[in-house]
């Protein structure tokens, strides 16, 4: 049995455990999607939706987001001295089809699971991230007592050309005697 779907403006023929690749919805790794069905095919009945197929759905679970490659959009008009270059990558999510679900089922429970582990998970994450601004704040310390011994050294270094350019002045002053006495 297989299913035409529609998601993100593109049609894709699906059956159940087909891995496809489409444009990402919102939704998280490990989420339930359910997509409306155009046409479903199987056991030899052909039935076709107008535009859509009433009471039928496809379920599929989220297993990955990504991104998908670099696209360069590159404009110019020759002689007019007009260039224009952008970048684009489309954002994109991996989905796993379990069922085709006709006659108004609704779409089980079974993916439901992983994604209630993986939200456990983010909670002990948030505990680490809190610790590390604590280590943070012991750090600063140091690196404001490092910033305080550079500045006296900055303020040497600035007096240091100050006593060069005082040098000639002195010398200046001992020609301008020396001429005197003679």
């Amino acid at each position: 049995m297989y299913a035409v779907i529609k998601t993100g403006g593109k049609q894709y023929r699906v059956a159940a455990e087909d891995v496809i690749e489409i444009e990402r919805t919102g939704a998280e790794e490990g989420d339930i999607v359910e997509f409306p069905v155009l046409m479903v095919a199987g056991d030899g009945n052909v039935e076709i939706g107008t535009p859509m197929i009433d009471g039928a759905t496809v379920a599929g679970q989220v297993m990955a987001l990504s991104r998908g490659p670099k696209i360069i959009i590159f404009k110019k008009k020759r002689r007019k001295h007009y260039r224009r270059k952008n970048g684009h990558r489309q954002d994109l999510m991996q989905v796993q089809i379990t069922e085709i679900l006709t006659g108004g089922k609704k779409p089980s429970k079974k993916a439901a699971a992983p994604a209630a582990r993986k939200e456990a998970a983010p909670k002990e994450e948030k505990s680490k991230a809190e610790a590390k601004p604590a280590a943070k704040k012991e750090a600063a310390p140091a690196k404001e007592d490092a910033k305080a011994e550079a500045k006296p050294a900055a303020k040497k270094a600035a007096a240091k050309p100050a006593a060069k350019k005082a040098a000639p002045a002195k010398k200046a002053a001992a020609k301008k005697a020396d001429t005197d006495k003679k």
